[in-house]
């Protein structure tokens, strides 16, 4: 496995990643699929310091990506960005996330970032061990704040200082 920052040829491979997770899990609350053409879109207004990350495996398709987007738009939060990481189905359970973070954790703090914040619906178990792992900590929740799928759903607010 190879993580590289991500290219807009890779916009078809993220939104098929990600349009799994739209339209069967509570790992994002967008409701619509993203199109090639928005996932480009997306991949063109985070460059420099709001990088993403991609992961290859050794045949060269794009398994995971990995964000780090701006946290709030007013000046006084430059310092804090906001992570995101998606795995492809059949490539969980490898380490592919956790490394995946590693290099963003580091890219974040190569960048002079201060910190992240990650917002995971309190459901998605495996996420939130995954930031604990790389020691995030649980700064709140935000209650029903989403509704996907017929019911209310919480967010967890996890954050590390780089």
């Amino acid at each position: 496995m190879r993580v590289r920052a991500a290219e807009l040829a890779d916009a078809e491979a993220i939104a098929s990643i990600y349009n799994v997770e739209v339209m069967e899990t509570t790992a994002t609350f967008d409701l619509e699929p993203r199109s090639v053409e928005a996932q480009r879109r997306w991949l063109q207004e985070r460059s420099g310091a709001h990088v993403v990350l991609v992961t290859e495996s050794n045949d060269g398709h794009v398994v995971a990506f990995a964000s780090l987007s701006p946290y709030k738009d007013r000046p006084a939060y430059a310092t804090t960005v906001e992570s995101s990481v998606y795995v492809q189905r059949d490539q969980r359970g490898k380490g592919i996330a956790k490394a995946l973070m590693q290099e963003l954790l580091g890219t974040a703090r190569s960048h002079g970032f201060h910190a992240v914040v990650a917002r995971i619906a309190d459901s998605q178990t495996p996420s939130l061990e995954l930031h604990r792992s790389l020691d995030f900590e649980l700064v709140g929740v935000e209650r029903e704040v989403g509704r996907k799928f017929g019911r209310w759903l919480d967010v967890a607010i996890m954050q590390v200082m780089l």
